[in-house]
């Protein structure tokens, strides 16, 4: 099998530059939406043991709204995505996000009343149960704003965004947080909200389900990247949820444990602004080289050598993170057909949650040794799967690995 070789685009001269700035400018609000879009998620672990406080007198029941949200996500990605067939993309992604903000503010106002905490989970279930489609929905949006070529740059710049998200969002709930609680949750929900103000209408954003039924059936090539997915996810939030555990293990107090994450952060945001300067496709050596080397970075935090190669382990991970998930997105992308680019985002979702999921019922259950063993197979099995899969003649992608 021959590579194709990796291409970058500039604007043609035959488009007028009026066009190019409306287009543009549509972009721009994408990303701004994109941004912040994740705002509630990345607030969510302090905003909602701030809140839990209280009410329960226990930091920790934050963690069960934070739970329940995640397995509600899982749950509902898949149908709720599949109710906005036939219906515009962005109409209906605008009716989700609403739905979400509402269900946080709800949230926000039952614990200023005091209310029992049982009605709180049931307020976030809501939140939960729209918020994998509705990310479904946000990328599918983006398929409509830019062509092909122009999409690892586009994706790039959202990674770095959406990176930046996770770094302030938790910041800016704790500064709120100790103001008030309610406050901070309804600051952050509200600038969740933003792509029902930023995102621009198209009245030709809808993709119509074929009558013969064609394009029904997941393509295989399409679980392989969800599963790599997964893997990514579970490295991440292995160094993410456990840096506290970390940071413990090597003899640091605990709030030390930002240096893990920071160093992750800062990497990833780099990785982002990387795709973005060169806007290419990868080949499929490129990308087997960027999970060969993610791989060595999650081996290296589990072989437990010391902190300062611990964060080494992160830095490798952190500056692969945007690449990798680019190339799943790009993938995705150009494998799903039009009627499920929203459900198969919204799959996308739901696989980052599953590596979530795994990562925290591990550490939860077992250990951080196990857990972070456990994510390294993870990401290894991933490789070894993308390898087969490309050197045996069944390219995971149609045309571009």
């Amino acid at each position: 099998m021959t590579e194709t070789p990796e291409t970058d685009v500039t604007d043609s001269d035959d488009v007028p530059r009026a066009t190019l700035r409306v287009a543009r400018g549509a972009l721009v609000c994408w990303l701004l939406s994109y941004g912040t879009f994740s705002v509630p998620q990345a607030a969510g672990p302090i905003a909602f043991a701030l809140l839990a406080i209280p009410l329960t007198g226990d930091p920790a029941s934050g963690a069960a709204i934070v739970l329940t949200i995640t397995i509600a996500q899982v749950v509902g990605a898949i149908p709720v995505a599949r109710l906005g067939r036939n219906k515009n993309v962005v109409s209906f992604l605008k009716a989700l996000v609403s739905i979400r903000t509402l269900a946080l503010v709800a949230v926000a106002f039952l614990a200023a009343a005091g209310a029992p905490f049982a009605f709180l989970l049931l307020a976030a279930t809501l939140a939960g149960l729209v918020n994998g489609a509705a990310f479904g929905y946000l990328r599918s949006v983006l398929s409509y704003l830019v062509e092909p070529s122009r999409m690892p740059r586009a994706l790039g710049i959202a990674s770095t965004l959406s990176e930046l998200t996770f770094v302030v969002a938790p910041i800016a709930a704790s500064v709120l947080g100790t103001f008030s609680p309610v406050l901070a949750l309804l600051t952050l929900s509200l600038l969740g909200m933003a792509p029902v103000v930023l995102v621009p209408g198209m009245s030709h954003a809808r993709a119509v389900v074929p009558a013969d039924g064609s394009g029904g059936r997941i393509d295989p090539a399409i679980l392989l990247w969800l599963a790599c997915t997964v893997a990514n996810s579970a490295v991440v939030s292995s160094i993410e949820i456990g840096a506290v555990s970390l940071a413990m293990h090597y003899g640091f107090p605990p709030a030390m444990g930002f240096i893990f994450t920071v160093a992750l952060c800062v990497a990833s945001v780099a990785g982002g602004v990387w795709v973005s300067f060169r806007n290419r496709m990868p080949r499929r050596s490129a990308v087997l080289a960027y999970l060969v080397l993610m791989s060595i970075g999650a081996a290296i935090i589990a072989s437990d050598i010391s902190v300062m190669v611990t964060i080494v382990g992160a830095v490798i991970v952190g500056c692969f993170l945007a690449p990798l998930g680019t190339c799943y997105s790009l993938m995705l992308d150009e494998l799903s057909p039009p009627h499920r680019k929203a459900e198969v985002f919204a799959l996308s979702r739901t696989a980052n949650s599953i590596g979530v999921i795994l990562t925290s019922a591990s550490l939860s259950l077992a250990s951080l040794a196990v857990t972070q063993a456990v994510s390294a197979t993870l990401i290894v099995t991933a490789t070894l799967a993308v390898g087969i899969a490309s050197f045996a003649g069944r390219s995971p992608s149609r045309s571009q690995l």
